[in-house]
């Protein structure tokens, strides 16, 4: 019962990305660092909508990197590989409780949008 409430208590910390907002072939979840004992991470739900008994955790440091046995095809790698550095400072101040949900998501930026400025 106490990890069933733990995963509920999960869910609500994190926001998950739709493929329509990321540019990336699967939703992708953010949260911030709360009482984790781990690095950052991001989890994942392969496919067009976001399905919780499916979410894989993928290391973003010291390399983005799929944790567990589950695996992403190379090219879906390289693709959440652009998606987090292209936001990497924005899912760092998520992290570290530095920003609201509201202006991590505003701040993110799809792969495959014109980068400018940098």
């Amino acid at each position: 019962m106490a990890r069933r409430a733990s995963i509920e208590e999960d869910f609500f910390l994190m926001a998950n990305l739709s493929p329509l907002f990321t540019g990336l072939p699967f939703v992708v979840w953010i949260s911030p660092r709360g009482n984790a004992r781990h690095d950052i991470r991001v989890k994942i739900s392969p496919g067009q909508k976001a399905i919780p008994e499916k979410l894989f955790s993928v290391a973003l440091r010291p390399e983005v990197r799929v944790l567990g046995p589950d695996r992403l095809e190379a090219r879906e790698l390289g693709l959440l590989r652009e998606w987090v550095d292209r936001n990497w400072d924005v899912l760092i101040a998520y992290w570290n409780g530095e920003i609201f949900t509201e202006e991590a998501v505003s701040r993110l930026r799809p792969v495959g949008e014109r980068q400018t400025g940098r």
